[in-house]
């Protein structure tokens, strides 16, 4: 029988760690690998990432916004990425940043989150600022498929900041009540003690001042896509005050950090920094 997202999150990192290696194949890290800035430069940046993360990291994720740039020819190259990836055996988080209503909102569950799609993907990250109320069926496309998903709650464009700590009808800033929705979902439908809807929350940022309560434990464990570690400044050895009770759900994700060791020393670079997460975790 399929394995819920939770649980194969839970058991990835126990195998292999927390570490969570971003593909973003931005211009400027194309043109240092030596790479033309096209899409089949992109596609071959992304089976290199892959290549150096099989060995040592557990989950990967693709930035889609830089394939998508490319068009139809973009979105080949990333179906490549991804279907290496998973024949790697490692866990892959498309970051597509989507959020729609109704049907248009279904549609996307469909392509990203459906067995055999051309862009299967293990999660995706969603939007969740036309609602919450609204990502409820892909919600459930994603439970349905033993898939998972990130829903943003926290995060570090400045832009963000004044929309996420206001006020929510309920009370709580608009942060927390997105925490409290997706909380309310997973106690309802999560299997197990591990749930597979989770939320995107910076590690550079103080959660509390976001209203998100980090003194009290998830139950079930919520898993937490935290961008921030490395080339923006936050420590993983700090990950723990940071993120406090909600730590056991937390995946560490860089990508600049790493992928600028070119692709001579990705995989080594990979390595070391799995090692230094994994401790930083124990």
């Amino acid at each position: 029988m399929p394995t819920a997202f939770g649980d194969r999150l839970a058991s990835v990192f126990d195998a292999s760690g927390r570490l969570c290696l971003g593909i973003d194949p931005h211009a400027h890290l194309l043109a240092s690998w030596g790479l033309p800035d096209t899409a089949d430069g992109a596609r071959e940046f992304g089976l290199r990432a892959v290549d150096a993360a099989a060995a040592s990291v557990g989950i990967v994720k693709p930035q889609v916004a830089f394939f998508e740039r490319f068009g139809s020819a973009g979105y080949a190259a990333l179906e490549s990425v991804l279907s290496a990836a998973r024949a790697a055996s490692l866990l892959v988080i498309a970051d597509v940043k989507r959020g729609e209503i109704g049907s248009s909102m279904l549609g996307y569950a469909s392509a990203w989150l459906t067995p055999g799609s051309p862009l299967e993907a293990d999660a995706v990250t969603l939007n969740p600022y036309l609602g919450v109320g609204a990502l409820i069926e892909t919600f459930e496309t994603a439970q349905r498929n033993h898939k998972g998903a990130f829903v943003l709650a926290a995060t570090s464009n400045p832009e963000a900041t004044v929309l996420q700590k206001s006020a929510a009808p309920d009370g709580r800033s608009v942060a927390s009540s997105i925490v409290a929705d997706v909380g309310a979902w997973n106690a309802q439908n999560a299997v197990g003690g591990r749930a597979s809807i989770g939320i995107v929350a910076g590690a550079t940022l103080d959660l509390n001042v976001f209203g998100i309560d980090t003194t009290t434990a998830a139950d079930p464990v919520l898993p937490v896509l935290a961008p921030g570690f490395g080339f923006q400044g936050a420590r993983v050895e700090d990950a723990s005050s940071i993120f406090g009770r909600l730590s056991p759900g937390v995946i560490v994700s860089e990508s600049r950090s790493i992928l600028s060791a070119g692709p001579v020393d990705i995989a080594r670079t990979a390595a070391q920094r799995a090692t230094e997460v994994r401790e930083s975790f124990v």
